[in-house]
């Protein structure tokens, strides 16, 4: 009785372990989250230079973020069917958030254009250093995002692939909800503190 009892201890002290790539996502989220705060804090405090020039909102980053709240609603119906074995619904709801994320990307060039336009460069301002700075950074990890998403997608139409591990869908789902909220983050505080 006390060896199945050790047993048990085993399997159950097995469960409660981390994957590593979630584990390794967690990190590289961490990290992700310090060097905005970093950046973010440093707006803050550069924004009471003189010379400082602000910038409106243009009309095409609410859209982008219309967009990409979408896909992390389709991604996770995309995980909720995953997990169903409905490889159907996971095939469409995972093309759709491919689709919203690209259409976040060219609506946040259209946005920065429209910035750019009204004299807030990258080598004027210090808003617009920041701001482009900030921007291009997270644009680079939704790029990223999209690339996981792509060949999650290739391989989901992949006739000859049946493998039902979750833990990559798993990750890149987080993945990509964390990018999606860093977004509404900083919308969020360009919105305060354009």
């Amino acid at each position: 009785m006390a060896l199945f009892a050790e047993g048990e201890k085993v399997v159950n002290h097995k469960k409660n372990k981390i994957h590593p790539h979630k584990f390794t996502m967690w990190i590289g989220i961490g990290s992700i989250v310090m060097m905005f705060a970093g950046l973010t804090s440093a707006y803050i405090v550069k924004r009471q230079q003189p010379g400082w020039l602000g910038f409106e909102i243009p009309s095409a980053f609410w859209y982008s973020t219309g967009m990409i709240l979408g896909s992390s609603l389709t991604m996770q119906l995309a995980l909720k069917a995953f997990r169903e074995r409905n490889l159907r619904n996971y095939r469409n709801m995972l093309s759709v958030t491919v689709l919203l994320g690209i259409g976040f990307i060219i609506f946040q060039l259209f946005g920065f254009s429209t910035i750019w336009k009204t004299g807030v460069t990258f080598n004027g301002s210090g808003a617009g250093q920041f701001l482009y700075v900030i921007a291009g950074l997270h644009l680079l990890h939704v790029i990223g995002g999209i690339i996981a998403l792509i060949a999650m997608n290739i391989r989901a139409f992949n006739r000859q692939v049946r493998n039902y591990n979750v833990t990559p869908v798993e990750v890149v789902a987080t993945y990509w909800h964390f990018v999606d909220f860093l977004w509404i983050y900083l919308f969020i505080f360009f919105i305060i503190m354009r």
